[in-house]
């Protein structure tokens, strides 16, 4: 699975307004959204357009106007969001569920490759459909405190005193510094994941 433009876009976008209630502000005009990552506001105003198609989020108009959750953060499931964006997790086409389209194998249930993408699809689907966008926005934002970094529209925005003026952090992509290393952090209860194994079947 790799995400496109729009996904990434998309996905930044859910997680901004997340974080926007979060910390009290439940209106946030397209422009701020688009500013605060620097995404293209056609862009994000087309993805915004689509999301509130689809019942995620709602408008309000005026001086103070703007997009908002409609759902609560906790019900938006990471997994929908990426198949209402860019379609099947799925590497390819017949290893998909929700979008299967056969392949030209001869033989495409004794596929070594289609058997092997399942299970990439099955991996992929077991954390995006697990974590809600409640999660997403609790990590992000205990990270960012623990890292002592400016929370996108709080109202007060603190300042890094780990980076001199003019520094430029150093970007990595760290193992440690992944989405299930930070939640490891939240108590489970807290996080909202259930020791509880959830056997109703998918789409993926």
């Amino acid at each position: 699975m790799k995400l496109s433009k729009r996904g990434e876009y998309g996905m930044r976008t859910l997680i901004n307004l997340g974080i926007a209630r979060e910390v009290g502000r439940d209106v946030v005009a397209a422009s701020d959204l688009a500013n605060v990552d620097n995404l293209p506001l056609k862009f994000v105003e087309q993805i915004l357009a689509d999301f509130r198609h689809a019942g995620i989020v709602g408008t309000k108009r005026g001086k103070f106007g703007g997009y908002f959750l409609q759902k609560p953060a906790n019900e938006i499931k990471m997994g929908d969001m990426v198949r209402l964006l860019d379609g099947m997790l799925a590497p390819i086409p017949c290893a998909s569920e929700a979008f299967y389209q056969p392949c030209t194998c001869a033989d495409e249930d004794h596929c070594g490759l289609r058997m092997l993408m399942i299970d990439v699809r099955n991996a992929v689907s077991n954390i995006l459909d697990r974590y809600t966008l409640g999660d997403v926005v609790e990590v992000t934002l205990r990270k960012l405190r623990r890292d002592k970094l400016p929370i996108p529209f709080a109202p007060v925005l603190t300042p890094n005193p780990t980076t001199s003026p003019g520094e430029t952090p150093r970007r990595h992509a760290d193992p440690e510094g992944g989405f299930l290393a930070i939640l490891k952090e939240i108590p489970a209860k807290k996080a909202g994941v259930s020791k509880k194994t959830d056997k109703t079947r998918i789409a993926k």
